[in-house]
């Protein structure tokens, strides 16, 4: 090898160079380019990371590079890759801006092609089973998988049959133009029984089921009450009115918080479960909590970081019994400014634990009692936190999540609308507070851990966001600035396009990740962001625990800048992997429950917002449920309707009746697609 003669390497040493030259090479910091010649990505116009497709079979490449953008690759040239893979791509010709007049932060973006695959994300694929005349084949559940994978009959040991939900391993797949090939290795049940939705779910994610017996075995020996020896080491809060404020079917209470008024203005101590007490460094729960990287929300259960031993045991802060904490104090005046900050490990003894409901009714009426009066002096406070973090350039990116209710089966029977009301602010206020000002304090004290980024995002990616916002005729300035960007998102509050606007900028903006470097927050406009609040389910905030006993001389050892940066990099991939989970577990659920309108025929009229008019039909939103669908206009029966293009409407030939954008309508499910997971409705 020409590098290791260049080199004058010992023979004993050239092995090491290979694996060297391997590892440069899956990191992507070098690219072969023929069996023995290396080259430097940018200096051969080639690019290296991961590949993440879209549902029109076009994908970007994630440039590994903060700040730099992301490569586009057209569909027809993403050769054998498929979502999630790391590969090289060769940079070609730069795709044109958008037509029309330039807009503020508008550039051509630059395309490529796939060249090499580096390292396949999936060895199986989920899917159902099916037979044509002469063969087997799979269809994915992930629409991304555009390719129907060829399969041998299953054996009979697995017993799979047509329609089926199995995995299936995809063996080598040498071009594009044929299908792929595997075989399947494990049946999970009949398509539409109960369960195998989920349990499709956690195969295709390759979620954990199980802890194994060591990480079991290690949770166990834990004692499930506190060492009276450790109470008596830490500041003892055990006679403090603490609350807990968390959701209806929370089982695992990472938080608690107790506000008092001073003559200055107020005194807060946000308590955070002390779970680096229990599960120390190079342990077995340790090292399957960072495996996971998280705790994974279902629709019908909760995949823990931790076991339940921890998670909904000893390191859950439950009324009435004592706790380990790690506790925040910070003293702040009536302007909302933090005029003083310690910390320290603390026990407490929760005095009461209460819901988001039963919160936001405390704070609907007078306070007549203790409970009730420390919940409105906390609100007191966290609403002047809130105003100020607004008037400091944050984003109001806050919407309502739908919340799936199961019956013992597994069956959809309700969905709940869950806003973000001035309960869940209360909390949010808080912890948003004891980040910033642990991120803070490590970061003045050159202290290693990881921090919660959010970087700026790209002025191309703003400048496509501003046509969409155009298309909504919204009023739209340069929204690489964070004025104009602030005053788009106030002027649709309460509209019926407000949850496409915000969903919409979300998928502008960059991903939130974690890192080694405090590079700040963007939508919460912070230039000093850590999770600090959740180390039940958050590994990222385990660290920081670690990271903050380290500086206060607790320990002597801690997290070393190096390990740091690949943990925060495996960690962001864990949240990524367990959002995409819970988001794909709860839009199922959600079509199951619509599915449900159909097969029962007793399906129920629904109140529905029209977004937008094509010439095809109308596309609606149903805000109870945010959840959009289309109604096609074969469907408008009631009289024959023409497409007002100029004013993008519907009009009645005899009626005159008119359909637009902003009407409200009742509707009755028509179909659901589950494969293309859409909705069409009708109008009764």
């Amino acid at each position: 090898m020409e590098i290791s003669k260049r080199l004058d390497l010992a023979p004993s040493a050239r092995r090491r160079l290979r694996e060297l030259l391997e590892t440069m090479e899956t990191a992507g910091e070098i690219v072969r380019i023929r069996k023995d010649r290396y080259v430097v990505p940018r200096e051969a116009d080639l690019f290296t990371g991961t590949i993440q497709f879209h549902a029109s079979g076009a994908a970007h490449v994630l440039n590994e590079e903060q700040g730099e953008a992301d490569l586009y690759i057209s569909a027809e040239n993403t050769w054998t890759a498929m979502h999630g893979d790391r590969v090289v791509a060769r940079i070609g010709t730069d795709r044109k801006p958008p037509a029309g007049p330039p807009r503020p932060g508008a550039s051509a973006r630059r395309e490529g092609r796939v060249i090499r695959i580096l390292t396949r994300a999936n060895e199986t694929l989920v899917g159902t089973l099916q037979k044509s005349k002469n063969f087997f084949y799979v269809v994915g559940d992930d629409p991304r998988f555009v390719h129907n994978l060829y399969v041998p009959e299953p054996e009979a040991a697995i017993g799979a049959r047509p329609g089926d939900k199995v995995v299936a391993k995809l063996e080598d797949w040498p071009s594009r133009h044929v299908n792929p090939e595997g075989r399947v290795i494990e049946l999970l049940g009949r398509a539409g029984a109960p369960g195998v939705d989920i349990l499709s779910i956690i195969r295709k994610y390759r979620l954990p089921e199980k802890f194994p017996d060591d990480v079991v075995a290690e949770a166990d020996a834990i004692s499930p009450t506190v060492d009276p020896r450790e109470i008596e080491r830490r500041e003892d809060l055990r006679n403090r009115f603490i609350l807990t404020i968390d959701p209806d079917d929370a089982k695992d209470f990472d938080d608690a918080i107790e506000v008092q008024r001073t003559t200055k203005g107020w005194s807060a101590a946000i308590h955070i479960a002390d779970v680096s007490h229990y599960v120390r460094p190079r342990t077995a729960l340790d090292r399957e909590a960072v495996g996971r990287g998280n705790s994974v929300y279902l629709a019908d259960r909760v995949i823990p970081m931790l076991p339940e031993a921890l998670s909904n045991g000893i390191c859950s802060l439950k009324p009435g019994v004592e706790r380990l904490v790690f506790s925040v104090f910070a003293e702040i005046t009536r302007q909302g400014k933090i005029h003083s900050v310690r910390f320290g490990r603390s026990v407490i003894r929760s005095a009461a634990r209460l819901t988001y409901k039963e919160a936001f009714a405390l704070l609907q009426k007078p306070p007549t009692d203790e409970v009730s009066t420390r919940v409105h002096v906390a609100w007191e406070l966290a609403s002047v936190l809130r105003k100020l973090r607004f008037q400091s350039g944050s984003l109001d990116l806050d919407f309502p999540e739908i919340k799936v209710w199961l019956d013992a089966q597994g069956v959809p029977v309700r969905l709940e609308k869950v806003e973000n009301d001035i309960s869940h602010q209360l909390v949010e206020e808080l912890m948003l507070l004891a980040n910033e000002v642990v991120a803070r304090e490590l970061k003045l004290r050159n202290q290693p851990t990881v921090y919660r980024i959010h970087e700026d995002p790209d002025p191309e990616k703003l400048a496509e966001y501003r046509e969409v916002a155009l298309s909504f005729g919204l009023k739209a300035g340069d929204l690489t600035r964070r004025e104009d960007l602030k005053r788009l998102l106030a002027s649709v509050k309460g509209q019926p396009y407000e949850y496409a606007i915000k969903i919409g900028l979300l998928k502008s903006l960059k991903r939130a990740t974690y890192s080694p470097k405090p590079l700040g927050h963007y939508g919460l406009a912070k230039p000093d962001y850590a999770h600090f609040t959740s180390p039940i389910r958050r590994y990222a905030d385990l660290i920081v625990h670690r990271s903050m006993e380290r500086q206060l001389g607790l320990t002597k050892s801690g997290p070393s800048s190096g390990e740091l940066t690949s943990t925060a990099e495996h960690i962001s991939n864990t949240e990524r992997i367990a959002a995409e989970a819970e988001r794909e577990s709860t839009k199922l659920k959600k079509l199951e429950f619509f599915q449900r309108q159909v097969s029962t025929r007793k399906g129920q009229s629904f109140e529905a917002r029209v977004v937008d008019v094509r010439n095809f039909g109308l596309l609606v939103e149903l805000p109870e449920f945010l959840l959009t669908g289309l109604i096609h206009v074969s469907t408008l029966d009631d009289d024959f309707y023409l497409y007002d293009t100029a004013r993008s409407r519907f009009v009645g030939r005899k009626t005159k009746k008119t359909y637009a954008a902003g009407q409200t309508v009742q509707v009755i499910v028509a179909r659901v697609d589950m494969f293309k997971q859409q909705v069409d409705f009708k109008i009764v």
